[in-house]
């Protein structure tokens, strides 16, 4: 019986042009042997694939879209070909797949199929910010997308602003990138003037911006984060 293939979960870059800076050479290598990709866009994938300029055939690759829409009993059809020997790769639109992107449930059924699962290494945009915040890395807890609605979304902030009072654990979360400025303004409104807040903002990217401000100061010099990656830290 022919040995399954290995299902490779390739990083991409969180910031355009700085593939040549964040992505190892073990992620390049591994992309010039595997034509099978699952994606969550298809331009985005080409487009970063092309990026690298490793002399990949991008018309030979062949793509798979995996995202939140995409039915479970699907996901198992498009492994099959791991079954077969065949290696695949999960690439992320930003950052690390399977972290806080749809990748996690091709990761949970290879899992289930006794498939070999090969994170790759390569930047998050969470974990970075927590590196660069200044708060605890012993204890943290990433939440996603709080809620849109502002009534619930202010609830969700008091309820982490709390966990971090009674339990000193870093609580990061992120928002839609053409929503950051609404939920500045939740989080300038809702936490205390002495939590200290960090925006860790355009990670890797030419004009990054990671600080670390108690909230009556932030009120002072508000940082320009509309349509911008932005990821949100409290913490002390």
């Amino acid at each position: 019986m022919a040995s399954t293939g290995i299902l490779y979960l390739v990083p991409s870059s969180l910031a355009e042009n700085t593939q040549d800076l964040v992505i190892p050479p073990q992620v390049v290598s591994i992309l010039q042997h595997t034509q099978q990709l699952l994606v969550e866009n298809e331009r985005t994938a080409r487009r970063f694939v092309s990026s690298l300029k490793a002399g990949i055939s991008i018309p030979d690759l062949q793509l798979q879209v995996l995202d939140k829409k995409t039915p479970d009993q699907a996901i198992e059809k498009m492994m099959q070909p791991l079954l077969k020997g065949e290696d695949m790769a999960i690439l992320s639109e930003a950052g690390c797949p399977g972290v806080a992107d749809p990748g996690a449930r091709a990761v949970a059924t290879a899992h289930r199929m006794n498939i070999r699962v090969m994170p790759l290494v390569g930047p998050s945009s969470i974990l970075l910010a927590l590196m660069g915040s200044g708060f605890s890395g012993q204890q943290f807890a990433f939440h996603g997308y709080l809620p849109i609605e502002v009534k619930k979304r202010t609830a969700e902030i008091r309820r982490l602003e709390k966990t971090f009072l009674e339990t000193g654990q870093t609580q990061i979360f992120m928002e839609t990138p053409y929503r950051n400025d609404q939920m500045m303004t939740s989080l300038l409104k809702t936490l205390s003037p002495e939590r200290l807040l960090c925006v860790a903002c355009e990670i890797t990217g030419e004009n990054e911006l990671i600080k670390t401000l108690p909230v009556k100061n932030w009120k002072q010099q508000l940082p320009k984060l509309h349509k911008l990656p932005t990821v949100f830290l409290i913490g002390g």
